[in-house]
């Protein structure tokens, strides 16, 4: 079978923009249309980015051919199935339980994957007593908000023993938060970028024959400098904050780049907050061995007044962090194809960036510089208001006001 991934993945987008305002029949011509377009395996392409059914998108192309009929009429009289929601109540939900990351069973968990293939997962519902097909099963997908998601290089090294365990233990402690209405955020470095007339990965839509121009060689001489996005994700409210900093990604520049989230968006959102629920990678300027990192935290504590809980992804897990399938992954699309040729270019592409789930991101760029090798004393780590977990405490710890200590 013909497949292409950036073809799909082309699809998958326009799809997610154009579906919530077409009806089903055009849908289903606009399925053809594409189908049409692609040629040989155009129908099994389209099928797999939507989830509609090949004979829905071949009904589609029979209809094409014989002329569109101008028509308020969805379907031929009498035709269609009823909803499978409404003939197996409950299917979505058994759906939901096989999809789910941790306990396989929990609708609510912040974090979220998919594992198995439609073919797999349309046997297991079948064994399980439910009626439905490898299509349907897609196409609830779809509505639950997952998408058919290519392997990606994020491996950082052996697997734990006590992973999922940290897992159940992030979630958990997000839930809970979340349930009191106190502030959860995912915290991460995104790629850094080296800023000047170099050619961007991706394509946009220009005038025929007229495509942005850029250097042939991506030397760093030629750039202006290094952009460090630094982004702040907040779960409840689906919305982020990144600072672009243009010097070193130090913990001193992570930690005021959480300080700007708090400022700018956080202190207005939960006024009656007293604690913070962080999750983090376990490596870079916010890893759970780097001493700065920690300390930057105590003084945004002591300053915020705010019990700042953390957890930090175990080593090899990094992608799981949430931030990078809310936040990052959208930068890269809302700036793909465009050459980013100054930081206020990297700041406006950033600040622009939105999603039909709502995403709302604000960004600013910071221009201090940050000293690198900085050593923390015993004397310091000991000043500390730490108090780590009894489940890997390097791994889990909360940073207390140090004037509730004292």
């Amino acid at each position: 079978m013909y497949r292409d991934e950036g073809i799909e993945a082309a699809i998958v987008t326009k799809y997610a923009v154009v579906a919530p305002v077409l009806n089903e029949r055009a849908r289903r011509l606009w399925a053809a249309t594409e189908s049409r377009a692609i040629g040989y395996g155009g129908d099994a392409l389209v099928s797999s980015a939507t989830g509609m059914a090949r004979e829905t998108i071949r009904n589609g192309r029979r209809e094409i051919e014989r002329g569109v009929e101008v028509t308020n009429r969805v379907r031929r009289a009498g035709a269609g199935r009823p909803d499978i929601e409404k003939t197996q109540t409950g299917v979505k939900e058994a759906l939901e339980q096989l999809v789910d990351p941790l306990t396989r069973g929990d609708p609510t968990s912040p974090l979220r994957w998919t594992c198995k293939s439609r073919a797999k997962l349309a046997s297991t519902l079948s064994n399980d007593g439910w009626q439905v097909s490898s299509t349907t099963v897609g196409r609830l997908l779809h509505e639950l908000g997952y998408s058919l998601q290519s392997v990606r290089k994020s491996r950082e090294g052996t697997s734990h023993p006590d992973r999922n365990e940290q897992f159940e233990h992030i979630n958990a402690t997000a839930a809970s938060f979340l349930g009191r209405k106190q502030p959860v955020i995912s915290v991460d470095t995104k790629k850094k970028e080296l800023v000047g007339d170099f050619k961007n990965g991706g394509r946009e839509w220009q005038p025929l024959a007229t495509p942005e121009k850029a250097l042939v060689h991506d030397f760093p001489d030629d750039s202006v400098g290094k952009a460090i996005p630094y982004g702040v994700y907040d779960m409840a409210r689906n919305e982020a904050w990144v600072s672009v900093g243009r010097d070193h990604d130090t913990p001193e520049f992570a930690v005021a780049s959480i300080r700007q989230w708090w400022k700018m968006m956080g202190k207005d959102a939960y006024p009656d907050a007293e604690q913070l629920f962080i999750t983090a990678d376990a490596g870079g300027s916010n890893g759970y061995r780097a001493r700065a990192w920690k300390l930057e935290l105590q003084r945004f504590a002591d300053d915020a007044g705010l019990r700042i809980r953390v957890s930090h992804f175990p080593p090899g897990t990094s992608k799981w962090n949430k931030i990078e399938h809310r936040l990052f992954c959208h930068i890269t699309q809302n700036w793909r194809g465009k050459p980013l040729r100054s930081f206020e270019t990297i700041v406006d592409l950033i600040g622009n960036t939105r999603t039909t789930a709502g995403l709302r991101v604000k960004a600013k760029l910071d221009s201090r510089k940050y000293r690198t090798g900085v050593e923390i004393t015993e004397a310091q780590m000991r000043d500390l208001a730490l108090r780590p977990n009894k489940f890997h405490g390097e791994w889990n710890y909360e940073l207390q006001p140090r004037e509730l200590t004292r």
